[in-house]
């Protein structure tokens, strides 16, 4: 044994395993190896190598060096931080990492290859498939390319001219070209670009909020940095990561025509053979520009120069599902690791965002107007008190008739709702049984279109009975509040002539389909649509002018610290989706708190005074930005169990100034596929090490085998 290989496994595991390098391996950190675990091989990383000296047990070797690019410094660091920082197990955000190197490689490609020997029988066909055949080409597609019959390449092939050999082909990122022309900029435009491009090619960590009004060309901006890094440096890396899949498509083809290159793409939609062409292209520095979701920030680049963070207030960027982590926040921490710039962009920026620009810690520029002679629309509020729907109705008479006098100009509107399906609750009108999930108190969202009981929680569906399963009622089952679904049947009532669709995730299946519903909408193929937040970001609709928020009072409900926060930003994104070009746009607000002080700030688009507000109290609570949360869940069968396990774990936490732990209580959400929840909130200051804390908190207690606890820094959900 040569050295002792400390090798991270993409599992839960608490820590890296030690493996012995056979003699000879030359193993070096990063690299991707095969070790054994238990009676099977693993993939793995090289953490670290030390020699091997006073080991005084033995230690399985290494199986073998995998071939795939190393994982680079950068990227090896950040896995470990985040892991920390999460108060995870290292091999979580490894399995992230190791997504594209463990998909399957495109399968292998016959192709046509010159061998060098003379044609027995030389003709102007011939000589076309092998001027062609440089390109080596599968044989079809060299007989088209020469203009000849598949019988000429077989010819050549029996004549021994031609042989087949199976190649794996390689993902064609074209180099970008950041000397094309872009837009051309307003002067605003310009100066923020200027600034953004000054920052980049200084090099090092540097963050920027790029702060601009919906439709004044932020993406332009962001743009123009890019050219700026990558003109730098020809090895130089961009990511530019967005918070809904509907929005990569537009955007890929806005940097492939900026740039003359089509860039990676990454999300969940992509499948596992073109995953892995990206992933290795990365690694290898193939592909120099990126668009992606959140997860596309543990892909190994090699020299990343330049992160951008599009709708950086977007709560998508919060992921809550197996690895929990915040994708703004780890962008700000893996340009730090990589010695990157990362611009913030938004037209409602994050308050902890913002709490950084004004302190100075971020560069922050803004664009106050729109781009060319459009302007903001005008906002107002619908008092549903005094103008209310009629019964059974959602869409009150001030918002029926705007709706008319739109379709009348030949314009669009957009029907806002943030809620699927066609009803949010079930419920029997003869014993008032709630329709929920088995073992789960999160209630069955009604779809009509496929005539099925949904829970969004847990996946679970059902079709819709015809009977109440509680008290045996026939006909019984009534659907109660509006889902985008029931607002369209509505819509369609309306106007029956009208062209109507629904842009939500159950009508929306992948990226390409929402590409053709988006396209259509540009094209003015859609009269009204009907949407969740899909529609209400990123996206221009030349003839939208009207925007009637549905349920604007939704988001303010329930005991989300962040309520108020939220609603501004969704609803400012949703209502800026008008009047974006020479039209100009309005928004109605259903509202029954028109005096509400989000409401307010809406309609006087005032973002300013909402946002002081919201910071006053704020630091009065000590609650971000000013302080820091986090969350403890604790869950398992047995409710007796976990009552105790909790009541052990608030005594075992640690007695720390400036930290304060709230809890055990019952989650609201308690019971989710069988399993009993509880929770624990705790606030810090923000010089405490939060993650530190919570991790010596965790370090003190041993939950039995059936309970499962999960920590959460900086939650975003309080079910």
């Amino acid at each position: 044994m040569s050295r002792i290989a400390s090798i991270l496994i993409p599992m839960p595991l608490p820590e890296a395993f030690d493996y012995a390098e056979p003699e000879g391996m030359g193993l070096a950190a990063g690299d991707h190896v095969a070790v054994p675990l238990g009676p099977r091989l693993v993939r793995g990383v090289v953490v670290e190598l030390r020699a091997a000296i006073g080991g005084n047990r033995p230690l399985k070797p290494v199986a073998e060096r995998l071939d795939d690019p190393p994982m680079p410094p950068g990227t090896l660091e950040f896995v470990q931080w985040a892991a920390r920082y999460a108060v995870d197990t290292p091999g979580q955000p490894l399995a992230i990492a190791l997504r594209g190197a463990r998909a399957p490689k495109p399968r292998p490609v016959r192709v046509a290859v010159v061998t060098g020997a003379a044609p027995s029988r030389p003709t102007a066909a011939r000589s076309r498939v092998l001027a062609a055949a440089a390109s080596v080409l599968p044989p079809a597609e060299l007989a088209r390319a020469a203009g000849v019959s598949s019988g000429v390449v077989k010819g050549l092939l029996a004549d021994g001219v031609l042989r087949l050999e199976e190649v794996i082909s390689e993902a064609a990122f074209g180099a970008p070209d950041p000397s094309l022309q872009g837009e051309v900029l307003n002067a605003s435009q310009v100066a923020a670009a200027n600034v953004l491009a000054d920052m980049v090619r200084s090099g090092g960590f540097n963050v920027a909020l790029l702060d601009g009004v919906t439709g004044s060309g932020k993406t332009e901006v962001y743009l123009e940095a890019a050219a700026a890094a990558l003109a730098a440096d020809p090895d130089a890396q961009v990511l530019i990561l967005l918070p809904e899949i509907a929005l990569t498509q537009a955007v890929i083809a806005r940097v492939a025509v900026r740039f003359g290159a089509q860039p990676g793409e990454w999300h969940s939609d992509v499948a596992p053979p073109a995953r892995r062409r990206v992933f290795d292209a990365v690694a290898t520095g193939r592909c120099r520009i990126v668009v992606g979701a959140r997860s596309a920030l543990f892909l190994p680049f090699r020299k990343l120069a330049l992160i951008i963070v599009d709708e950086e207030h977007d709560t998508s960027f919060k992921q809550e599902q197996g690895f929990i982590y915040q994708g703004r926040d780890l962008a700000v921490a893996r340009g730090r690791i990589e010695g990157a710039g990362v611009i913030l962009a938004s037209a409602t920026p994050s308050l902890e965002t913002l709490r950084n620009a004004e302190q100075g810690r971020y560069r922050w520029l803004k664009l106050s107007a729109r781009h060319g002679t459009a302007r903001l629309p005008d906002i107002d509020l619908i008092d549903l008190r005094e103008t209310p729907p009629d019964v059974g109705r959602w869409l009150s008479p001030p918002l029926r008739q705007a709706m008319a006098e739109t379709w009348a100009r030949g314009e669009q509107s957009l029907l806002f709702l943030n809620r699927r399906g066609y009803a949010p609750l079930v419920l029997c009108k003869a014993c008032g049984e709630r329709m929920t999930a088995p073992d789960t108190d999160s209630w069955l969202v009604e779809h009509r279109y496929t005539g099925r009981l949904v829970c969004h929680l847990t996946g679970f569906s059902m079709p819709k009975p015809s009977a109440c399963p509680h008290c045996g009622a026939k006909d019984s089952l009534v659907s109660i509040g509006p889902g985008v679904e029931r607002v369209e049947e509505e819509a369609r009532e309306l106007f029956p002539d009208a062209r109507i669709s629904v842009f939500s995730s159950d009508t929306i299946f992948d990226a390409r389909e929402a590409r053709r519903l988006i396209e259509s909408m540009a094209a003015g193929e859609i009269d009204i649509l009907v949407a969740t937040q899909a529609a209400a970001k990123g996206h221009n609709f030349p003839k939208l002018t009207l925007v009637g928020v549905v349920d604007a009072d939704l988001g303010l409900r329930g005991g989300d610290l962040r309520a108020a926060e939220r609603t501004y930003q969704l609803l400012a994104q949703a209502t800026g989706r008008a009047g974006r070009r020479d039209r100009p746009g309005r928004a109605l607000l259903q509202t029954y708190a028109p005096e509400h002080s989000v409401m307010q700030a809406l309609r006087a688009q005032d973002r300013d005074a909402f946002v002081a507000a919201e910071m006053s109290e704020r630091e009065m609570a000590g609650l971000p930005p000013f302080g820091r949360l986090a969350a403890v869940i604790a869950s398992g069968p047995d409710g007796a169990q976990l009552e105790v396990f909790v009541r052990l774990m608030a005594e075992a936490a640690p007695n720390t100034p400036g930290v304060e732990v709230y809890g055990p209580a019952d989650a609201p959400l308690g019971l989710i596929r069988g399993r009993r929840r509880k929770r624990f909130l705790v606030r810090a200051d923000r010089a405490v090490d939060l993650s530190a804390y919570m991790a010596a908190w965790r370090a003190r207690v041993r939950p039995p085998g059936a309970i499962r606890v999960v920590i959460d820094i900086d939650p975003y959900s309080f079910l």
